[in-house]
């Protein structure tokens, strides 16, 4: 498992350290419907009661979201205004939002493709707590590695004299290239 965590992290470093030369053409979609009167007499009185809140779509509204676009928004804070709620989905790879209003509502999804949503992937950004918990645990994993490997250094320094002296290197090139050439 480390491994292949290893070998993924490595590849994302590089495309992460390449990002301006590595071409992305997103792809939009976007959706519009009506909104049924009903829902927009709750859309109104719910807005005018909680203007500037950051509260859930009342949960009505959240079913018709969810069965008239594909997203998940019951639950999920949404900014509202006098007059419609605007729900942010950011995802890894893309980005998404959903505005319901009194003049209809619209869906809009951005995906940037694979390579962005390994590299959102590595960042962890948007990729929930289970992902989140899954790099913690990896970087624990590779600390483990560090430290043990370090001492089976030591432990074998003695029969190899250039241990010491690659350690260093490793240890102060990384240091002099940041001072010299990173403002």
């Amino acid at each position: 498992m480390c491994l292949m965590a290893m070998l993924l992290f490595s590849i994302t470093g590089f495309t992460l350290n390449h990002a301006s030369q590595i071409e992305a053409k997103p792809q939009v979609t976007r959706q519009k419907s009506a909104v049924p009167p009903v829902l927009s007499e709750t859309l109104r009185a719910f807005a005018e009661a909680h203007p500037d809140s950051k509260l859930p779509l009342p949960p009505e509204l959240a079913d018709w979201a969810e069965k008239t676009f594909p997203v998940q928004v019951a639950g999920k804070p949404a900014e509202w205004s006098e007059e419609d709620a605007y729900v942010a989905l950011p995802r890894p790879g893309g980005d998404a939002w959903l505005r319901i209003g009194l003049d209809g509502a619209e869906y809009e999804k951005t995906d940037r493709g694979w390579i962005s949503w390994l590299n959102d992937l590595h960042k962890g950004r948007n990729a929930g707590a289970v992902w989140s918990w899954f790099i913690d645990l990896f970087a624990l994993a590779c600390l483990v590695f560090c430290i043990t490997g370090f001492l089976i250094l030591k432990f074998h320094a003695a029969n190899r004299p250039s241990t010491w002296p690659v350690i260093g290197f490793g240890v102060v090139l990384p240091i002099v290239l940041a001072l010299l050439f990173v403002h």
